[in-house]
């Protein structure tokens, strides 16, 4: 559904020197940088398949998936999105994709949800049987019904995200792309806006790209991930290989009974281990991955564990680590 390849975006960055002088050069001629906001990209998204694409602030995620979906033209390089380029906005091209920014709003602010899906079903051209059918699923999937008339500045923040998302695929698009669609939202939110995206994909099989800053939305959501930094993709891969590869290490913390024992690191468990953290109620350690059965076995030897977690690094902390050795790397 999906295919890109060698794409690339540069910009041309008006810049000028530092101080009283620099500024009045700046004013007759001004120095001009070119900054690549993604590198000779490739990418392939198949029906059904949600890929996360990971990387800090200004590493081209935006800048990657507006291409995708016709917003901005690519410097270099191809694209194919159900084989229609996106730049040149075909109209079927357009009505078989959305495009959804947390940062952005698409609705009428002083109208009702109901009324702004009237003009959308218009616009797509939905029929009137298909599109009663769609929103009355996605108003009931995502518990809005009852706020449909009500109009949108009155809403809460994850009401309105939740209108967005309507919105967005009312007329059942085979690509969405989610920029950020969590931002902002509290828990109980963000964990409705997941449970929402995972079962309208067992149900419509779109293919989605999804950018986010919130680990646990990559987690949730992605079995795949693109890791991008620079403008260039690091790792393109199953999001378990990223702890397998990166990852030498597991977290073991075992809980203890109170009183029955002083808390001491033993000499048999730190020749296995790094400690952590050692106190009267619970012992930390991190332990080289092929170490975790003997270490564990050590724990429960010499120490009166009540129960015990063996823990893979969180994924935002590996993710980070990777971007500090490419940083590394480039020097």
């Amino acid at each position: 559904m999906i295919r890109v390849r060698e794409l690339s975006k540069s910009y041309t960055v008006h810049t000028k020197e530092p101080g009283l002088w620099g500024s009045v050069r700046g004013l007759f001629r001004r120095r001009k940088v070119v900054k690549e906001a993604v590198r000779r990209v490739s990418l392939d998204v198949g029906e059904g398949e949600i890929v996360g694409l990971v990387g800090p602030n200004g590493a081209g995620k935006t800048t990657l998936v507006k291409m995708l979906a016709g917003i901005i033209h690519p410097t270099s390089g191809d694209a194919e999105v159900l084989g229609f380029r996106p730049w040149e906005r075909d109209n079927r091209f357009r009505s078989r994709i959305a495009l959804i920014m947390g940062q952005k709003a698409q609705l009428w602010w002083d109208l009702p949800a109901a009324d702004c899906f009237l003009l959308l079903q218009e616009i797509y051209r939905i029929p009137q049987s298909e599109f009663a059918t769609t929103l009355d699923y996605l108003s009931t999937l995502l518990e809005v019904r009852e706020h449909l008339t009500t109009p949108i500045r009155r809403l809460s923040l994850g009401e309105r995200m939740k209108m967005e998302l309507i919105a967005a695929l009312l007329h059942r698009p085979r690509v969405v792309f989610l920029d950020e669609p969590t931002i902002g939202l509290d828990l109980s939110a963000q964990r409705a806006m997941r449970d929402f995206l995972l079962q309208y994909r067992r149900d419509y099989h779109p293919a989605m790209i999804l950018t986010s800053h919130y680990m646990e939305d990559i987690e949730r959501l992605c079995e795949r991930i693109v890791i991008i930094r620079d403008g260039a993709f690091v790792y393109d891969g199953p999001l378990a290989s990223v702890v397998e590869r990166y990852a030498d290490h597991k977290v073991i913390t075992a809980h203890l009974r109170k009183g029955e024992l002083p808390p001491r690191p033993v000499p048999a468990l730190e020749a296995l281990a790094r400690i952590m953290e050692c106190t009267e109620l619970l012992v930390r350690v991190q332990v080289a991955r092929g170490g975790v059965p003997a270490a564990a076995a050590a724990l429960l030897e010499h120490y009166p564990v009540a129960d015990l977690a063996i823990e893979e690094p969180d994924i935002g902390t590996i993710i980070e680590r990777i971007f500090r050795e490419r940083r590394e790397e480039a020097r």
